[in-house]
């Protein structure tokens, strides 16, 4: 899975990363409230690991903004707070766990492996545009039942846009969702792959268009 961290702890939250990456992951992590509300809003990650106490906005609050916008992503929240009612606030927030400093990583694992079962069968839907369908859970690409051939980057790319619902997706955020935040990557990686994929989605009446500036966005041109 790709999995968001926020935490401001820079040592406890290289620890999570490390353990998660270990087990398979791709973690973007960030420090800050308000960026991490900003990234959330485009990024398309599996699952999010959100401490409450953060510079900047608070957790509750980047957790309310989520359902409020009816972002269905489990969320996973750490705190120091161990009274029953601090719990209870953060479950009425619509965290779908909640974890309290200190934890044993063992513990951590185990919850998001849970949640990450939970997702999947929740998951197993399918996307369509056009004559394409892609399956969510299976991250596959298929026209007319026949699967397609396309390079992970390329299918990540795909899965970004299509996820998207029809907004516009910055490049920046692509960048991200393909590589992982903070990857040392140049942003024009990106025209090369969208580009690429542009080609094979051309057959299908399926368009990547593009705006200066603002991103891109999927679109279907039915054949006249």
């Amino acid at each position: 899975m790709r999995i968001t961290l926020v935490e401001d702890n820079i040592g406890l939250s290289k620890g999570i990363a490390y353990r998660l990456q270990d087990e398979g992951h791709a973690v973007d992590i960030l420090h800050n409230g308000t960026d991490a509300a900003e990234f959330l809003a485009t990024d398309t990650s599996d699952l999010i690991i959100l401490d409450i106490n953060l510079p900047g906005k608070d957790g509750l609050e980047i957790l309310r903004e989520l359902r409020a916008r009816d972002d269905p992503r489990p969320v996973v929240l750490l705190t120091a707070r161990a009274e029953i009612k601090d719990r209870v606030i953060g479950l009425d927030a619509g965290a779908d766990d909640y974890l309290i400093k200190p934890f044993e990583m063992d513990e951590l694992e185990a919850r998001v492996r849970a949640l990450s079962r939970r997702r999947a069968d929740k998951s197993r839907q399918v996307r369509n545009i056009g004559p394409l369908q892609f399956d969510v859970a299976a991250r596959q690409l298929t026209a007319e039942d026949t699967a397609l051939d396309i390079p992970r980057r390329e299918l990540s790319i795909f899965e970004c846009l299509i996820l998207a619902d029809g907004r516009r997706i910055t490049k920046s955020a692509l960048l991200d969702h393909v590589y992982g935040t903070g990857a040392d990557v140049e942003e024009r990686v990106i025209e090369v792959y969208v580009s690429r994929l542009r080609s094979r989605l051309k057959p299908h009446g399926v368009e990547i268009k593009s705006a200066r500036g603002l991103g891109y966005q999927l679109q279907h041109t039915p054949s006249r």
